[in-house]
């Protein structure tokens, strides 16, 4: 504590607390977000086209892979593990390539093992992948 002596030599306690540091620092921290916040975003224009298409229709025999809630795989009704996964697309697809694969995952799945789903898919020459989601409305619904 600071004493200040005034000219009754009466001790009196200064009770002012200095905010000066505190703004400095606060003023340095804004500046450097107002610089950095412009570089975290991205910055591409883009003029998205409006569509009032209905979604494409389902194909007649649709290939769905899921990825469940403890991150086991299932091809169309049956289960299958990672390392038979491209022999079982490759029976499912009559060795097709081209075919498009559905992706369906729970919700609880995490993005990193939806991703590696997605790698495996890759690695097997499937590159055609299509998620698969709820639809709001019964328009075009993918859910077998």
């Amino acid at each position: 504590m600071h004493r200040i002596r005034h000219g009754d030599d009466s001790a009196h306690e200064a009770h002012d607390i200095n905010v000066t540091p505190f703004i400095d620092v606060m003023l340095v921290l804004l500046v450097i977000f107002m610089v950095t916040a412009p570089l975290t975003t991205v910055n591409v224009p883009v003029d998205l086209p409006s569509s009032t298409e209905k979604p494409a229709p389902r194909p007649d025999a649709p290939v769905f892979l899921t990825v469940k809630a403890d991150h086991g795989l299932a091809l169309g009704e049956a289960d299958v593990t990672e390392d038979s996964l491209p022999t079982a697309l490759a029976a499912a697809t009559q060795g097709n390539r081209d075919a498009r694969i559905f992706l369906r995952a729970d919700k609880t799945v995490d993005y990193g093992t939806l991703m590696g789903v997605m790698d495996r898919l890759r690695a097997a020459g499937y590159l055609k992948v299509a998620l698969v989601n709820l639809q709001k409305a019964d328009v075009g619904s993918m859910a077998p």
